[in-house]
């Protein structure tokens, strides 16, 4: 372990930030070690928790009220019996607090509460709030929720800080109390004292740490500091060197930029790069803490709780900075106090430079340091009193307005912040009335009505002013907007800021929610503490003397680099291009691999696969080939041709890298997820040896996926120096394990590399082919894999006291886990982890219910999903259950899908300790008896069948027909078990036959149409129960729409889906014959219209397309899109045209519309129009028709992907296609239906 890394104590003889100031005595001795230090540090932390407010003066308490003299403040110290007990509010206090003065600046670690002595008065819930300087507040955040109080008088609840704070004052802010009784508070408060060297800048100063040589070369630094600041630009340090070094650490737009280049000469300071960005709304006048560590190329930086970690670019491992550190600024040379950024104004406080306590330098004069400006070492910040508007229905603040100016008019100015995009901000009347002038936030714009950006969280300046026949505004000082007047106006009583009460709202606006300060009218400041204290104005949901705005995007709990946008209450994840969904971005849209794509229904051709899910692997393409009984993943690499190598030696070898289509995470997760992998090596040779003849070392080689050495060209052992002819036996000359080594003309050594855990191979060497003659030709071929591991892991359970167990669940703050079972037993746990109070928990919880209960500090939540049949049919069924920090659901076979909000800033962790139990519980009770397989969690698929040999009472694999590897039944069919056997249940698929592998067609004619329409809206799309919000609502969306076609008419119509708002889908020819896909979602706005292949289809030969969506993520196999409205002429053209052609196997979701009109003609959800013959599209296509796999070729030259993610916003989507769907040619028809 190296000294360096001890965070935030650092080994110098100086105190650290964060360290008490005796630290420095005990490094002082050269003979202290590094097992000292640790142990010094961890004293220290262990200590830090001395009770503060036992020993305090009657003085250090205040409150906003209390009920009378033996309630007051000062009897508010734990266990104390003073007065009346503890403090307690007047009855009519609308807004109680009780403040503590610690006396000086303290690091609180931990505090604790207790209600009134001997009373029914208690607090349960509290804000606690820290200040400096008894002024501008700010709010103390736990990391999940509020602060849990009391639930009696005596009882005493300690919280412990999960992040100490260093303050002077702290204000507790009753939230919940007994309802049986009142407010009551007794308190104390843990922590320690604390040195603090502090510095002022005021925009125009620094200091600069010089060097005792020209430059400082460093491997290593640790530089930590502390800042306050209202101003959201400027420079906190700088160093830079002749040779391109720099380092900056720089304030922008209230967040911290770090800019570090070690050795690229190329990027200047003009033009330097960001590597990182920590922390947002660092100017709120509120100390934050800053620590960054460089170890080589590695940093970590640490803004307040969070930490970026990322490497430099380039191979330079050392920072060279000549002459000097600036500290507040970037002086420029040769001209003291002139700057080349803008610097820092604020404070800074304990300022280290590994292990240089600068301040206190500089502080005591020391020549190192120069003085640029004026540089004081108190902090004398000035407190801005800010104001938050909590409620977008009922906040506002009325001020009455001071004497107008003698020229006449009025005039207001203030500064806002703010997340959401509307909002009311100033409300006056105007005389002459009835007038009203309304100054309003709409869109992220400011708006200035008679009857600019404002939603950034930055602050905004924004000046009203009304003069002669003008009303102009002005927005952080850029050009003003004017409006003109008929005739001069004045205001008439008060200005309503943030919003009005409901008599004096002139438009139903909402109410401003975030924060204002510096708030003038006329030229007068307003003075926001005489509204605290009644005596000026009226205000409602209102926080005063704090600006309470919260960045819900710090850290971004949007999953796989999703963008977060937020509100003053919520955020929100956008998906787009990232090939996930949900509303946390943790579900891919991808299937897991080519064997999951067979199950679905799909064939042959290229596909994105996920092979860890919802892990952070992400998605990448393959090529799934399902033409033979096994499913095989192909994966290129860029190398398939032959390579003709000569003049190679050991000493000058050939080397040829191998770069894949996937990443090697990827390539590894594949692998290791398929039942077998495999990959051809054809090496061809004249008089090029594999290995040498004399001591059989070898001449020629190939490295693993893990660079690691490999000199055996086939089969499955690697331990065996050998080519695939000894193997088998068969070399032309017994004498040598390879056809090459026999060193004649032409001979050749092609094998099958089929150990897994050396593929794929990654690099080839050739090392002898630079003897006159001598040449080699080789070529890898793709990797190839078959089988998933995953999905036939099953294993089962025949004692309800057994289970499995597996390490505790990383569900902290997103899980996803799904299985499926069979069973025939009423009821059993599948599976459950609990913590200390926290648990997840899925079970069967009644022959027809499964259940999905969690608790993370909120209470418990239960999902369930009903079915009307019964799920202990010793059947297969899917369950999949999610938990993110924004929503729960639950998924049951097709059955229609539960959705649960989470809380507004409720608990957001789910703490577990205990071990995972599958199949049963840790009490051994109401354990699970069936089977289960496909075990998956956050991508992870679980081997039960390892598990369950060391298990008593469960044993690997399932009994019965349907727990195979094989695909008994084909196209989406299900597997039903028999006594005797086992039948394929086609219902949900497209295709018919016993195993659901025949292909359902049907001829039309001009005249000839199919609808089908749905009983009900698609439980996928809808879910009517669900409670959350329209983001996430529009994230659950879904389709999947698959057929086949055959028809050499253009234009032509091949499916519209369609609602009774008159939304819809439509599959089209266009009349050049190429498809076109058109989306309408909102009535309002024009289609989208997608042509992904630009050639003809109207060919008379057999493609297929598959469609899916997954709330505004789109993917289309042989074509592409995303879109959305009305039918539109050229659709309409297309219709009149009918279809002329054949149309086969085509699947909506669960619904297979072609199959039904066949088999169910009777129906009442079945028209048909014109003649309907059923038929077979394969055998109608003509001999040169090209099935998915050969029309690849074709397709890929017009796009770049043969399949894609189409990300486009598409809107309001959850409504979509609930009436029905039609195959036709008159689309008409379909709303005809609707109407009759």
């Amino acid at each position: 372990m190296d000294t360096w890394t001890l965070n935030p104590c650092y080994l110098y003889r100086t105190s650290p930030v964060g360290c008490p100031h005796t630290f420095g005595e005990h490094v002082k001795s050269p003979d202290v070690t590094l097992t000292d230090v640790v142990f010094y540090f961890s004293v220290f932390a262990d200590n830090c928790n001395a009770p503060l407010v036992s020993s305090l003066p009657h003085s250090s308490f205040q409150s906003s009220s209390q009920s009378s003299v033996g309630y007051a403040a000062h009897n508010a110290k734990l266990n104390r019996r003073d007065g009346a007990g503890g403090w307690s509010p007047m009855v009519t206090d609308q807004e109680p607090w009780l403040q503590v003065d610690l006396r000086e600046q303290m690091e609180v670690t931990a505090v604790s509460t207790q209600g009134r002595y001997d009373s029914w008065d208690w607090v349960s819930g509290f804000l606690l709030l820290y200040s400096d300087s008894g002024r501008a507040w700010k709010q103390y955040r736990q990391e999940d929720g509020r602060i849990v109080g009391n639930v009696n008088s005596e009882a005493v609840v300690q919280n412990k800080l999960s992040h100490p704070v260093r303050t002077r004052f702290l204000r507790f802010v009753p939230l919940d109390w007994n309802p049986s009784g009142w407010m009551g508070l007794r308190v104390e408060v843990y922590g320690c004292s604390y040195k603090s060297y502090v510095a002022d800048f005021d925009g125009r100063s620094s200091l600069l740490y010089r060097f005792n040589q020209k430059s400082m070369s460093t491997v290593k630094d640790v530089i930590s500091l502390r800042f306050k600041s209202h101003q959201m630009e400027g420079v906190l340090l700088h160093g830079e060197g002749q040779r391109g070094d720099y380092i900056t650490l720089e304030l922008h737009r209230g967040r911290l930029d770090l800019y570090l280049n070690l050795d690229d000469g190329r990027v200047r300071l003009g033009s330097r790069r960001v590597a990182v960005t920590v922390g947002s709304l660092l100017d709120d006048q509120h100390w934050h803490s800053v620590h960054m560590e460089r170890f080589n190329r590695q940093v970590n930086l640490t803004v307040d709780a969070q930490t970026s970690s990322f490497q430099t670019r380039g191979d330079g491992h050392s920072l060279d900075v000549d002459y000097e550190l600036s500290f507040g600024g970037i002086p420029l040379p040769g001209k003291p106090g002139t700057f080349l950024r803008r610097n820092f104004h604020g404070c800074m406080e304990n300022l280290y430079y590994n292990g240089i306590n600068v301040v206190d330098l500089a502080k005591r004069r020391k020549p190192q340091i120069h003085s640029v400006g004026n540089v004081t070492f108190s902090c004398s910040q000035p407190q801005l009193v800010s104001c938050t508007f909590l409620s977008s229905s009922s906040s506002f603040l009325s001020l009455p307005p001071p004497r107008p100016p003698a020229s006449g008019g009025f005039s207001a100015r203030f500064q806002l912040r703010t997340w959401n995009p509307d909002g009311l901000l100033l409300s006056l009347q105007l005389h002459p009335g009835p007038q009203t002038l309304e100054l309003q936030v709409s869109g992220g714009r400011l708006l200035l009505g008679l009857h600019g950006s404002g939603r950034d969280g930055l602050w905004h300046s924004v000046r009203l002013d009304t003069r002669n026949l003008h009303i102009s505004l002005t927005v952080d000082g850029e050009p003003s907007s004017n409006i003109e007047l008929w005739e001069p106006v004045e205001s008439r009583g008060n200005f309503f800021f943030g919003g009005c009460p409901s008599m004096n709202c002139h438009a139903q606006i909402p109410s401003f929610q975030g924060c204002m300060q510096l708030i003038f009218i006329n030229g007068q400041p307003m003075n926001l503490s005489l509204v605290q204290q009644g005596l000026l104005g009226n205000y409602n949901e209102l926080q005063l003397d704090t600006c309470s705005i919260k960045d819900r995007c710090l850290p971004n709990l949007c999953e796989h680099s999703a963008r977060c946008s937020q509100t003053w209450t919520s955020f929100s994840c956008d998906c787009s291009g990232t090939g996930y969904s949900g509303a946390t971005c943790h579900n891919s849209i991808y299937e897991s691999s080519c064997e999951a794509y067979k199950l679905s229904g799909s064939s042959s051709g290229f596909y994105f696969i996920d092979p860890d899910g919802s892990g952070p692997l992400g998605p990448t393409q393959v090529y799934c080939n399902m033409t033979e009984k096994k499913v095989w993943t192909v994966l290129s690499h860029n190398s398939s041709a032959p390579v003709t190598v000569q003049s190679s030696s050991l000493q000058k070898p050939h080397v040829m890298r191998l770069n894949y289509s996937a990443s090697a995470e990827q390539l590894r997760a594949i692998v290791s997820g398929s039942e077998q992998c495999q990959q051809e090596v054809v090496y061809s040779c004249r008089k090029s040896r594999l290995f040498n003849t004399r001591d059989g070392s070898p001449l020629s080689w190939w490295l693993d996926r893990d660079g690691e050495r490999r000199s055996y060209w086939g089969g499955f052992l690697p331990g065996v120096q050998q080519c695939s002819c000894s193997l088998e036996e068969n070399c032309v000359d017994m004498n040598y394990f390879c056809n090459c080594d026999a060193d004649t003309d032409a001979a050749n050594d092609t094998g099958v590399l089929s150990y897994k855990d050396h593929l794929p191979v990654s690099q080839v060497v050739v090392g002898d082919t630079n003897r006159t003659g001598s040449m080699a030709v080789y070529s890898v071929g793709p990797l190839r894999c078959y089988g998933d591991k995953s999905i036939w892991n099953a294993a089962s359970f025949y004692q309800e006291s057994s289970y499995l167990y597996f390490p505790t669940l990383q569900a902290e703050l997103a899980s996803d886990i799904s299985f499926y079972f069979k069973t025939s037993a009423p009821s059993g746990v599948f599976l459950e982890n609990q913590g200390l109070k926290d648990f997840i928990r899925v079970e069967l919880s009644s022959p027809s219910a499964v259940t999905f209960s969690f608790d993370v500090g909120n209470g418990p939540a239960v999902l369930a999903v009903k079915s009307h049949l019964p799920l202990n049919d010793r059947q297969w069924h899917y369950v999949r259950a999610e938990r993110n920090v924004k929503e729960a659901s639950l998924q049951v076979d097709q059955l229609p899908l539960r959705f649960l909000q989470a809380p507004a800033d409720g608990h957001l962790r789910l703490r577990l300790s205990s071990q995972l139990f599958v199949g049963g519980t840790a009490s051994q009770q109401r354990g699970f008896l069936g089977c289960i397989r496909s075990l998956t969690v956050n991508g992870v698929a679980f081997d039960l069948e390892e598990r369950a040999r060391m298990t008593p009472g469960v044993s690997s694999g399932c009994p019965g027909y349907c727990s195979g590897s094989s695909s008994l039944c084909h196209n989406r069919g299900r597997c039903l078990e028999k006594s005797n056997g086992y039948v394929c249940d086609c219902s949900q698929s497209a295709y018919g036959g016993t195993t659901c592998n025949q292909e359902v067609s049907v001829s039309f004619d001009r005249e000839s149409s199919v609808t089908y329409t749905f009983q009900e809206p698609f439980s996928v799309m809808q879910n009517r129960s669900s409670q959350a919000s329209s983001v996430s609502t529009d994230s659950r969306a879904r389709e999947d729409v698959a057929f086949s076609f055959v028809t050499s008419q253009r234009p032509a119509m091949l499916l519209t889906v369609s609602t009774f708002s008159q939304q819809y889908i439509a599959v089209i020819l266009a009349r050049n014959g190429s498809l076109q896909i058109w989306y309408h979602l909102q009535t309002d706005r024009s289609p989208d219209v997608f042509s992904p292949a630009l050639n003809n289809l109207a060919d008379g030969r057999l493609h297929r397309i598959r469609i899916h969506r997954v709330g505004k993520n789109l993917y289309i196999q042989v074509a592409l899109f995303s879109g959305m409205e009305n039918l539109n002429e050229e659709v309409l053209q297309a219709a009149s045209k009918g279809f002329i052609g054949c149309l086969s196997s085509i699947q909506f979701n669960h619904v297979a519309p072609l199959k039904a009109a066949l088999t169910n003609r009777g129906s009442s959800l079945i028209t048909i129009r014109g003649p309907l013959v059923q038929s077979n599209c394969g055998a109608l296509a003509e001999s040169t028709s090209h099935t998915l796999q050969g029309e690849t070729h074709t397709i890929t030259q017009k796009l770049p992907k043969f399949m894609e993610i189409v990300q486009k916003n598409i809107k309001n989507a959850h409504d979509v296609f609930k009436n029905c769907l039609k195959l036709q040619n008159f689309v008409q028809n379909c709303l005809e239906h609707g109407r009759n």
